[in-house]
């Protein structure tokens, strides 16, 4: 069956992921990248090097961003939200690296991930730590058997 996430499938898919896809466009050229992030407040946080993402985001501050839950080819859900990219400074930036350091904590795999484990050593001259205020959010599901169940996607 396929159909329409409801609002607070939507928030939940958002909610328990942690790798999307930011879409951004500037200079007549489409760009989209995987990026890990964390979700709180209806906004995406993530931290990242300059590079070409950064330049055309800082162009043109509207982008999408996409999430996926897969289980398999007949069941996943998918999340597609709009909004503008922004960047964060001072301490509204090291507050949102200690959450994004918090929520990826678990999924920490090596002993180099997180190996400072401080939010200010993070936030070195060359990072950038964002946000994107989702507006509007869009979702859509495929499951054998119905409708999709909240408890689909791990909450970590």
């Amino acid at each position: 069956m396929l159909g329409k996430l409801e609002p607070a499938q939507i928030e939940h898919v958002l909610q328990t992921e942690v790798v999307g896809r930011i879409g951004c466009h500037a200079d007549g050229r489409t760009y989209v990248v995987p990026v890990t992030y964390a979700y709180r407040d209806g906004a995406v946080y993530g931290h990242t090097g300059k590079g070409l993402k950064v330049e055309m985001m800082r162009q043109n501050p509207h982008v999408c961003f996409e999430v996926d839950h897969m289980v398999d080819m007949t069941n996943w859900q998918s999340v597609i939200a709009w909004g503008d990219f922004e960047e964060l400074h001072g301490q509204e930036a090291e507050r949102a690296m200690v959450y994004l350091m918090e929520r990826m904590a678990p999924l920490a795999t090596s002993e180099t991930a997180f190996a400072h484990g401080d939010a200010a050593h993070a936030l070195s001259a060359e990072a950038l730590v964002y946000r994107i205020r989702l507006a509007d959010k869009t979702g859509r599901f495929e499951e054998r058997g119905g409708k999709p169940k909240l408890h689909l996607a791990p909450a970590l």
